[in-house]
């Protein structure tokens, strides 16, 4: 038997409807804040990503699976959104047309990581992107629709955190003042936090490393050194957020794990699945556009692991509405009743009434059990002798209750019961 790779998961029929749940609600939290939906390819070259994400990351350093193909070109499998996004905004000339452009996205991704809970090396991300709005009302907007789009699943217990991490005029200023302070501990820190000493020093910051926590407990502040743009933008947003009722908590560690965030990053963090708690986060990106050869255009959005949120929900109890039951068995007793079955059947589908037909040849009696096991609200039974009246059986299995229904009626009457 071949089994399936390791850090992958199949969705199972009877599971799917959990993630019918979480993907409709994305949605229709999307739609209700205008944004369109962008698909890319699972696959870019992989320029976009050592320049889009950030050659200091872990993603980039540790985590892409990157081939090359029968053109010996270095193809990788997308390990985050974003990038690929950008890249479709530039190729495409979208920065020509009405600004901002507002987008999301339901996508799988891929990461080579040690499988944990919630997390595997493909899993999906719901994100959302809005590329052309500067002022600090584009980010409380995708604040706002992240918050709805948690609501919206049920979840509950989820903290905002909140910070600025400055921009590229302020931020020589914070890196000078972190390396400074992170100087004499570099003996004690990981060699991954020693390797981005010079080159991405707030990079640090985000290690989870015990010893590296713990020193980075009294690291210069972000917010501390923001030049007066940056500051402006952050107390707006802020005010904006008070303004809207959204409770937040000022985190001066947060600094997102890809390069490419400037100014505003964000969070929203739960207890219900142990140390790897977010379930949300992003931030703002004015220069990432630019840097992939686009035109300037601020941006800013998020990303959320549908995998991540299914696990919240099932740690904290919530329960997933199922959808709806199948409408309709229809039990063949004989040849010809077995051939009228599978016209009705198809009759109802065409009136948009969810039927099922006997595909295997089963007694009546083990067909009224499928229906049963399949959830039928009714079933329809068809043999020699209701084709000679031309009257069905209608059995309805919520009360066990019969009737007798004119074949010419039946659709009508099942319509009228199934709204």
């Amino acid at each position: 038997m071949i089994s399936i790779p390791k850090g992958t998961k199949d969705v199972l029929p009877a599971d799917a409807y959990k993630w019918h749940f979480v993907e409709n609600n994305a949605r229709r939290i999307a739609a209700l804040y205008n944004l369109k939906e962008i698909r890319t390819p699972v696959f870019e070259h992989t320029e976009l990503f050592l320049r889009g994400v950030g050659d200091t990351t872990d993603i980039v350093n540790k985590e892409m699976y990157t081939f090359l193909d029968k053109g010996e070109r270095s193809i990788t499998l997308k390990p985050e959104g974003t990038a690929g996004v950008v890249r479709s905004f530039i190729e495409n000339g979208l920065a020509s047309g009405v600004l901002p452009l507002k987008m999301y996205y339901i996508t799988p991704v891929f990461r080579y990581e040690r499988p944990q809970a919630g997390r595997l090396r493909e899993h999906h991300q719901f994100g959302v992107e809005i590329f052309g709005g500067k002022g600090p009302e584009t980010d409380a907007e995708v604040i706002l629709l992240a918050r709805d789009y948690i609501a919206a699943l049920g979840v509950e217990n989820v903290e905002l955190n909140l910070n600025s991490i400055g921009c590229k005029h302020c931020r020589p200023r914070f890196n000078e003042a972190l390396k400074e302070y992170l100087r004499p501990y570099l003996p004690e820190m990981c060699d991954t936090c020693r390797s981005r000493f010079d080159k991405n020093p707030l990079r640090i910051l985000d290690c989870k490393e015990e010893a590296c926590s713990k020193i980075n407990e009294n690291a210069p502040k972000t917010v501390d050194f923001l030049c007066d743009e940056c500051r402006e933008h952050f107390e707006k947003l802020k005010e904006i957020l008070d303004a809207c009722g959204v409770q937040y908590k000022l985190n001066p560690k947060l600094v997102r794990g890809l390069d490419y965030y400037s100014k505003t990053v964000f969070e929203f963090v739960s207890t219900a699945i142990g140390s790897q708690g977010t379930v949300l986060g992003g931030g703002r990106y004015d220069t990432l556009i630019e840097n992939l050869g686009g035109p300037q255009v601020p941006a800013v959005g998020f990303g959320s692991g549908i995998e991540r949120m299914l696990l919240v929900l099932e740690n904290t109890g919530k329960k997933i509405p199922e959808e709806a039951p199948l409408g309709v068995y229809v039990a063949g007793l004989d040849e010809e009743g077995r051939k009228a079955a599978f016209a009705l059947a198809d009759k109802l589908r065409k009136a948009g009434v969810s039927a099922e037909f006997d595909h295997a040849g089963r007694s009546v009696k083990a067909q009224f059990k499928y229906a049963g096991k399949a959830g039928a609200r009714f079933v329809v039974v068809i043999g020699s002798n209701e084709l000679q009246s031309g009257e069905y059986t209608v059995k309805d299995m919520s009360d066990s209750s019969s009737a007798c229904v004119k074949a010419e009626s039946v659709l009508a009457y099942l319509k009228e019961r199934l709204q």
